[in-house]
């Protein structure tokens, strides 16, 4: 397992929303930092897909994001997504989840779930499917790489994920989108940007091979702390959740083993 010091660690200071005028404030904070790291490469910002992480957020606070415009979420752990689902069942909100899955809660993806941003193993990807085929249901995909190559971090080798995805059709509730990645977490932003850089020239390379495969060809990429640099290397959807709630009392090792 890899580790850093301290020093290497970025370090960010992200203010609790506790109101709806906070939350209007930090969406479009970090909506115009998208717009303009997207400027800066020659991008249009439309192209940029915002998805708000609620993770440990308590429901009542979700409920003051939703008023200040929040239409999708990002959850990472199923059970907390499923409960949060429920209890906020009344909202029109789009639940994405966006961390690992053990083949034992694919049923409560399958129950609620708009979309899965994780999914690294056949294993998974038919255990959704089965589920997904009894509810009469179909889920958005994004495939997950390991592009650090960190050995506690979940995803695929890159140099697997042609052949995964030549298996995902045989799976036809399951609709894959793109590629999605976490890179590593560090002040250093070239080794941040690499992260990004090569998941981008993989989905390149697959769609110039076989774009059928890759669906939108999407890229998943970017958190609070990188998302405008992941932006710069072509992300279509950045993942972020402190920028807009504020700083998490859990650290993030909990949900990212390793960091």
């Amino acid at each position: 397992m890899t580790s850093q010091s301290d020093a290497e660690l970025p370090i960010h200071d992200f203010p609790t929303a506790t109101g709806v005028t906070d939350f209007v404030h930090n969406i479009a904070a970090v909506r115009g930092k998208i717009a303009k790291a997207a400027e800066r490469v020659g991008r249009e910002p439309r192209e940029v897909r915002l998805l708000p992480v609620s993770k440990t957020v308590p429901e009542d606070r979700i409920r003051l994001a939703v008023q200040a415009g929040c239409r999708e979420l990002g959850e990472n752990k199923v059970q907390e997504a499923a409960r949060k689902s429920a209890a906020l069942a009344d909202l029109d909100v789009r639940w994405s989840v966006i961390g690992h899955l053990q083949t034992n809660k694919a049923r409560d993806v399958a129950a609620f779930a708009s979309e899965f941003q994780a999914l690294d193993s056949e294993r998974a990807a038919a255990a959704l499917d089965r589920r997904l085929q009894a509810a009469g249901r179909s889920l958005d995909v994004f495939v997950q790489v390991n592009t650090s190559a960190e050995p506690q971090k979940y995803g695929l080798p890159p140099e697997d994920v042609a052949a995964f995805l030549k298996t995902l059709p045989h799976y036809s509730a399951l609709r894959v989108r793109g590629l999605m990645t976490l890179a590593v977490f560090s002040s250093d932003t070239e080794r941040v940007r690499a992260c990004f850089s090569r998941l981008r020239t993989l989905r390149d390379r697959l769609r110039d091979s076989d774009p059928d495969l890759l669906g939108d060809a999407g890229l998943s990429m970017g958190m609070s702390g990188d998302y405008e640099i992941a932006i710069e290397e072509g992300a279509t959807c950045v993942r972020v959740g402190q920028a807009i709630f504020g700083a998490r009392q859990v650290p993030d090792s909990h949900y990212w083993p390793g960091l």
